[in-house]
């Protein structure tokens, strides 16, 4: 069988065949590759992956001879860094990909992405590309100011100026974006995903569409540790990124001030980028107005010594960081299914999150981990979980003396607050959550049933 994947990054595999540097993003996608290629006498599968490149390397394309198997490679241009432009181009770029594979699947991940519509436009036959739901733009629009003050969505800095990338049009972007997820799945066909959110969602745009319910596969080194209570740092908090609203970073550090008056030695650690960076003159030019609302909150709380920002971490420090962590927390105001949260729970080590989207599909309230009324919207009211989750509105909250506006944004610090109090002060209760949550990732994440279920879907495919 000839399949042919298109997808949004540049796999590591490749990107160190080229001598290029590796993303962390969709690190399941790496989970999958390699599981494919070392089985390939078995599946006979020959696996072709597209991916965008800069302009001069449009038309690329190299087989490649890794450990784990062979893979034929193509580069595609397109302009990532305005993914809510759709450029009409790509319909030839992709089109002569896909006409030379001659694939018998195309498996586009992620409905993100201009590429996707484009090969959906370009197959000549649609009954054969199967399109994988990640994020979901449509709500992610809705969800992505995350309960700020008026006064801060508002706010601008010079960079936000500069670069036309105030929170407001970050925010419009992913309304174009979500616009034109919607004709992808109008267009398509096959899809495939994996929370009864995303479910709901595909279903309301397109209720004829072939839906194929398929978890992730971790990274490999995720299967290979256990977190060790004794072995973390007390009172440390995880969080695996907070560069943008929609990840609530905010909501982790406005919780801090509270949490610290009863654990003084609380820590948070923030993988991925820092948008707080204002030591030299560069960074404070580049400081966008979130990392400004961010920064002003660490400064204002006095919570310098305790929030610490680790910039980009390989695979293999993200896992120490995990490991030396004594509690992992989404905090995020919508997620479809957050590998993060998958790789702490595989790990088996606390795990407090936010009950929106689909997180309650990989993660069950009171059983894994603490599940906590998080962001109050219609856009995560599709779906009915909210019986599992901790602190739901009805409890009264005086913070509702502040006004509209505040209420909300308090409401869920509190609820973050209590939970993440409720997993440190219940030392047993959480040793059950740990052994909960390892055993449930197992079967979600499970590398085998995971690969067999793949199999079906493209065998199903090939025969529309």
């Amino acid at each position: 069988m000839r399949v042919l994947w298109v997808c949004n990054i540049m796999l590591p595999v490749i990107a160190e065949h080229l001598g290029r540097e590796t993303s962390n993003k969709e690190g399941w996608l790496s989970g999958l590759c390699s599981v494919i290629l070392l089985r390939q006498k078995e599946n006979r599968i020959d696996l072709h992956v597209a991916f965008p490149v800069e302009k001069e390397m449009d038309g690329y394309a190299e087989e490649i001879v890794t450990r784990a198997g062979t893979l034929h490679c193509y580069g595609f241009y397109e302009d990532v860094n305005h993914a809510e432009h759709y450029d009409a181009k790509l319909e030839e770029r992709l089109g002569s990909i896909v006409n030379r594979v001659q694939a018998d699947v195309v498996h586009c991940f992620g409905t993100e992405y201009a590429h996707t519509l484009a090969v959906v436009k370009s197959a000549p036959n649609p009954k054969r590309v199967l399109v994988g739901i990640q994020g979901v733009c449509g709500v992610i629009a809705e969800a992505y100011m995350a309960n700020l003050p008026e006064s801060v969505q508002q706010s601008r800095t010079f960079r936000d100026i500069l670069k036309r990338d105030s929170m407001r049009e970050q925010q419009q972007k992913f309304m174009l974006r979500g616009q034109r997820e919607k004709e992808i799945l109008r267009c398509a066909v096959n899809v495939t995903g994996r929370t009864d959110f995303d479910r709901n969602y595909v279903m309301e745009q397109n209720p004829n569409v072939h839906y194929f319910l398929m978890n992730e596969t971790l990274r490999p080194c995720f299967y290979e540790a256990r977190w060790k209570e004794e072995m973390c740092e007390p009172h440390s908090i995880f969080v695996s990124q907070g560069d943008y609203p929609l990840k609530g970073l905010h909501y982790m550090l406005l919780a801090a001030d509270r949490l610290r008056e009863k654990y003084p030695d609380l820590q948070i650690y923030v993988a991925g980028n820092s948008v707080v960076k204002h030591r030299t003159i560069l960074e404070k030019i580049k400081i966008s107005a979130y990392g400004k609302y961010l920064l002003g909150i660490i400064r204002e709380n006095g919570l310098e010594d305790c929030v610490h920002f680790t910039g980009r971490l390989s695979v293999l420090e993200m896992k120490a960081q995990y490991l030396r962590s004594s509690l992992f927390v989404c905090c995020s105001s919508n997620e479809n299914s957050p590998n993060s949260l998958g790789e702490a729970m595989i790990l088996g080590m606390p795990c407090v999150a936010a009950d929106v989207g689909g997180i309650s599909s990989l993660f069950t309230g009171g059983e894994d981990g603490i599940l906590y009324k998080g962001y109050n919207n219609d856009c995560n009211s599709n779906k009915d979980t909210g019986n599992n989750a901790r602190y739901s509105d009805e409890e009264k909250n005086p913070s509702h003396e502040k006004g509209a506006e505040n209420a909300e944004l308090d409401r869920n610090v509190e609820n973050l607050c209590k939970a993440v109090t409720e997993i440190w002060d219940n030392p047993e209760q959480t040793r059950e959550f740990c052994k909960n949550a390892r055993f449930h990732a197992k079967k979600t994440h499970s590398r085998e049933d995971n690969y067999r279920k793949m199999m079906e879907i493209y065998a199903t495919v090939t025969l529309r």
